[in-house]
């Protein structure tokens, strides 16, 4: 199991592999509705072509999801909040033979579960882009409260609004009480971050 992605990263023995020549993208939109932003993502998404694209940031109001087009990513799962500052989105590339079977969505778009098979193997896709204050806290109930997903090959990628290690933090931000309780955790249910 594992957190986050990037197109360096290979998957773990016990993960389903997607496709060792596609990519492991995760990427903060910081919001879609002008056009020519679509556009751009749009076309990035084309040209690094991954299997699985999660996004965050979208700013879609439910009314808006349909604005969201991909060429080769017919089917996107979204979570949308009821003002323009939240919102995920899944894209799952045609070329991929993904096998729905159960989506939740959050209220406020903060995250998108969709689990399903690719070739027979049981796959959880967690998308989440945590709230910019208490996000170790958000981060860690999300993953505590689904830990009967956890058992299964699970991928959580996105946004956590917070820095998991002293790498990732700036100088003027700490690794806290908070994020070391959810580095725990995340030990503790054995995902790692890449």
């Amino acid at each position: 199991m594992s957190t986050g992605t990037n197109g360096d990263s290979v998957p773990p023995a016990n993960c389903v592999d997607l496709d060792k020549n596609s990519p492991r993208i995760t990427l903060n939109v910081n919001g879609l509705n002008a056009l020519a932003k679509r556009h751009r993502v749009s076309e990035w998404i084309k040209k690094k072509d991954p299997s699985i694209c999660p996004l965050q940031e979208t700013h879609f109001r439910p009314e808006d999801t349909f604005r969201l087009r991909v060429r080769g990513w017919r089917i996107i799962y979204h979570a949308t909040g009821s003002q323009k500052n939240t919102g995920v989105a899944i894209l799952i590339s045609d070329k991929l033979d993904f096998q729905l079977k159960a989506v939740t969505r959050d209220e406020e778009g903060h995250y998108t579960i969709i689990t399903g098979s690719i070739h027979q193997e049981e796959l959880t896709i967690i998308n989440v882009y945590a709230p910019n204050t208490r996000a170790p806290k958000y981060i860690k109930q999300l993953i505590t409260n689904r830990n009967n997903i956890m058992d299964k090959n699970v991928v959580i990628a996105g946004d956590f609004n917070t820095p998991l290690t002293e790498m990732d933090r700036s100088s003027r931000h700490t690794v806290n009480k908070d994020t070391r309780a959810l580095n725990d955790t995340l030990d503790q249910m054995d995902l790692k971050d890449i």
